[in-house]
């Protein structure tokens, strides 16, 4: 089930964010010699850029379906029972997103008013990573359903 095209937005953006980490982790590492000041923000902005990469990251590797799953197992039953089974891991996993963007957009707006330790920023900015992604993750589960229900319609 692997995606047509090369690059997907998310993608982007989560590599962009990586490019950034490698920026600011440098920074920090420079900071710690007599070249430069080491500014205080970066530890945290690192943090932050790395959480953003990784959930950004999570619907990338769902548009591509490349995440790690027990083939050997699967590979034992007919074509039809092995889609019926993945269709129904989707579900649930499907369910568990909705669940847990709901939780993001709780702890988003509960978190509004927190001031960052060192950057000029809510700490809302920080957890609207998990509810931003989830709505890419749910995007790209739906479209793999999508194509899994094509595929068995195509076969009928």
């Amino acid at each position: 089930m692997k995606s047509n095209s090369r690059y997907s937005f998310e993608g982007i953006i989560a590599s962009v964010i990586f490019i950034m980490l490698l920026l600011v982790v440098l920074l920090q590492i420079l900071g710690r010699t007599n070249i430069v000041a080491g500014p205080v923000w970066t530890e945290e902005l690192a943090r932050w850029l790395w959480v953003w990469m990784a959930f950004l990251a999570i619907a990338e590797v769902e548009r591509n379906d490349a995440q790690l799953n027990m083939g050997f197992i699967t590979e034992l039953f007919a074509k039809r029972v092995r889609i019926a089974l993945f269709t129904l891991i989707d579900l649930v996993y499907l369910a568990v997103l909705c669940n847990l963007s709901w939780i993001g957009y709780k702890t988003v707006l509960r978190t509004l008013r927190n001031e960052s330790v060192t950057l000029p920023t809510s700490d809302a900015a920080l957890y609207a990573s998990a509810f931003v992604a989830s709505f890419f993750i749910i995007f790209r589960v739906l479209q793999r359903l999508n194509k899994r229900k094509n595929e068995l319609l195509a076969e009928a």
